[in-house]
């Protein structure tokens, strides 16, 4: 007799009927005792896609030892709830939930591929290692810089014969506003056509007392309208750009609208006649 034919209330066939039933469907495991509803069968032992959602989202320590402080993982933010909501607006009924945002830490050598020889050819180049921190994620390389070292860099990543990435393809900025200390972060995607369409992206941080990054557009002229960008939503100030102004936001706007402590809201919005007020005048969610 199959297990789908057997009786309901009977035990399976060759099964110890005095063994204890499981309580839950994860009834082991850091932080998820208790959280399953009763009566299913234990999924202790699934790997892969089939494991619970539960045993990814709640992890325990990693082992003393286990992980070097200089590779690991870079923690930009904690947050509580699904939706990282902090003064009790979270509805989803996970507001038990603690999540952290975190960013790979510094990778180890050998990088694989060509990261490598892109590193050392830099280093070579610059005649010193002007690399913080260097990344591998993803199959993608990132370099962090600091900002006095950006421009060097990114001529020297255009410039030199055995890097020669010629184009600069995007500007991009990041408002972390509990990373102390370097609040806004700068991105640079880079692109080599010389050498079969290599990508690789440079990281700068500024505080936001003092939001000023060098401009590159004395070596990538494509980046101005992206610094003009970066500047108008995140209020980075790029030194030497030849006219740092407004690009999306008309000239008088106030404040920069992608920055994390930008009031939510909106403007009053006129049709036929009617005005319609901000959204955070029209409902309270206090």
């Amino acid at each position: 007799m199959t297990e789908q034919n057997q009786p309901k209330g009977e035990a399976p066939q060759g099964a110890d009927v005095d063994a204890p039933k499981p309580e839950g469907v994860h009834p082991q495991g850091p932080g998820l005792g208790g959280t399953a509803n009763k009566g299913y069968p234990s999924t202790e032992g699934l790997t892969g896609g089939s494991r619970p959602v539960e045993y990814t989202n709640v992890e325990g320590p990693p082992a003393e030892g286990e992980v070097d402080p200089e590779h690991a993982p870079v923690v930009r933010r904690e947050g509580r709830g699904m939706f990282g909501a902090t003064a009790g607006q979270d509805t989803s009924g996970y507001g038990g939930l603690k999540t952290s945002v975190a960013f790979p830490g510094a990778a180890q050598r050998p990088y694989g591929g060509w990261y490598d020889e892109v590193v050392d050819r830099l280093t070579e180049t610059t005649g010193t290692d002007l690399v913080e921190r260097v990344v591998v994620h993803a199959d993608e390389l990132t370099l962090h810089v600091d900002r006095a070292n950006l421009v060097p860099v990114m001529r020297a990543l255009r410039d030199q014969a055995g890097l020669r990435f010629e184009m600069c393809m995007s500007v991009s900025g990041v408002h972390f506003l509990q990373d102390e200390g370097a609040e806004l972060h700068v991105a640079y995607h880079l692109l080599s056509v010389t050498h079969g369409g290599r990508r690789l992206r440079v990281e700068v941080t500024a505080p936001d007392a003092d939001r000023h990054i060098p401009s590159v557009v004395g070596i990538y002229p494509g980046a101005d309208w992206h610094e003009r960008e970066t500047w108008d939503m995140f209020g980075v100030i790029f030194d030497g750009h030849p006219a740092l102004t407004r690009i999306l936001m008309p000239d008088d706007w106030a404040g920069h609208p992608q920055r994390k402590d930008y009031p939510l809201g909106g403007i009053p919005v006129e049709y036929k006649g009617g005005t319609i007020p901000p959204p955070d005048e029209r409902r309270s969610y206090n």
